[in-house]
C-alpha cells in the first residue's frame, strides 16, 4: 500500500505564492511518475502538472503553465508544486498522485494512488 501525504495548503492572496509538498511512502519512489491534480467545488478533478522519474521531464495544464512548477526530491521521497502568481480561480483541493506507468499522463483514471488532498484558497 502506498501512502501519499500532502501539506502546505492554506489561504493566500491573489498574486502570492504557495509551496505544496507531497511525501510518499512507496519505495523506490524514484521510478514513478508523480502528478498534481485539483478539484474545485462542484467541478471535476483536473490535471495540473506531472513529472517523470528523474525530474527531467514535466508537463503542465495550460491554465497553470508559466506560474506553477513541479519538482521532486527522490532522496526525500517528495514531490513539490510551487505556485506563483496565484489567482482566485486556483482555489481548490490539491491532490498528489502516483502513476506506476512510465509516461506523463493527464487522466485521473490513469493514476494509481492518491493523497487525501490539501485545501488552497486564493483571496481576491
Amino acid at each position: 500500500q502506498v501512502q501519499l501525504v500532502e501539506s502546505g495548503g492554506g489561504l493566500v492572496q491573489a498574486g502570492g505564492s504557495l509551496l505544496l509538498s507531497c511525501a510518499a511512502s512507496r519505495r523506490p519512489f524514484s521510478v514513478y511518475v508523480m502528478g498534481w491534480f485539483r478539484q474545485a467545488p462542484g467541478k471535476d478533478r483536473e490535471f495540473v502538472a506531472a513529472i517523470n522519474w528523474s525530474g527531467g521531464s514535466t508537463y503542465y495544464a495550460v491554465s497553470v503553465k508559466g506560474r506553477f512548477t513541479i519538482s521532486r526530491d527522490n532522496a526525500k521521497n517528495t514531490v513539490y508544486l510551487q505556485m506563483n502568481s496565484v489567482k482566485p480561480e486556483d482555489t481548490a483541493v490539491y491532490y498528489c498522485a502516483l502513476d506506476q506507468g512510465a509516461r506523463l499522463r493527464v487522466g485521473v483514471h490513469e493514476y494509481d494512488y492518491w493523497g487525501q488532498g490539501t485545501q488552497v484558497t486564493v483571496s481576491s
